[in-house]
């Protein structure tokens, strides 16, 4: 799924934006992260994102938080992403569809009347978010691809091997950190990883911690 919108730098982007804390959920540059809004709050947060820059950052509340905080702590590292689907269910839910734009580092969490939290950010650290593909020929991809043969099989998952063969690095790099059934802080090594070479790296290092563990993975299918 492309966008109609063109994200050359930082300069296109949205300096002040609407961020939604979300334990144990990682956007991508140009990955794409399907969510079932159906909060009050954030409801109104789509609402108006809809209205302006269509944009809204994806962020994991701190561990340490709780579940039951109201306002919990949020880590320093976030995805940018753009709405590009959009559907409403008739029940008082949106159905849309996130593309990642670039990482930001949150600035300052803002004081605002909104229900939903918004922050000022920088995109400045992460510059190679803007080129696609940056990094390809870096990748052992197949020490990845050994790795998820690997976990696979342990958890006895059904892999979509076509279209695994067939994905470029970047794509298939952050396709499996995005899906890969992680916890909240291994989740944010990989959005914080400074290249595409050292995310794959640390997926791979991940998951084989994982096996080595005997960890079990609930049955999905990788598409």
């Amino acid at each position: 799924m492309g966008m109609n919108a063109v994200y050359n730098g930082a300069q296109d982007c949205p300096l002040v934006i609407p961020v939604f804390p979300l334990a144990g959920a990682l956007l991508l540059p140009r990955g794409q992260m399907p969510l079932n809004i159906f909060e009050p709050r954030y409801i109104a947060m789509i609402d108006d994102a809809l209205r302006d820059h269509r944009t809204i950052g994806m962020i994991q509340p701190e561990p340490e938080s709780g579940r039951q905080a109201d306002t919990p702590g949020l880590l320093q590292v976030g995805c940018l992403g753009r709405i590009t689907q959009f559907a409403e269910t008739g029940d008082d839910r949106y159905i849309l569809t996130l593309t990642g734009i670039a990482r930001f580092r949150i600035v300052e969490e803002l004081s605002v009347t909104t229900a939903y939290r918004q922050c000022r950010v920088s995109y400045d650290d992460y510059a190679i978010d803007f080129t696609a593909r940056a990094g390809e020929d870096e990748v052992d991809r197949n020490s990845l691809l050994k790795a998820l043969r690997s976990f696979a099989k342990a958890n006895d998952l059904k892999i979509d091997w076509k279209g695994i063969n067939e994905a470029p690095n970047e794509a298939l790099v952050n396709a499996l950190s995005m899906m890969c059934p992680f916890g909240p802080r291994e989740k944010q090594a990989l959005l914080e990883a400074s290249s595409l070479k050292n995310r794959a790296d640390v997926l791979v290092a991940i998951t084989e911690i994982e096996l080595a563990r005997g960890g079990g993975a609930p049955e999905t299918t990788l598409q």
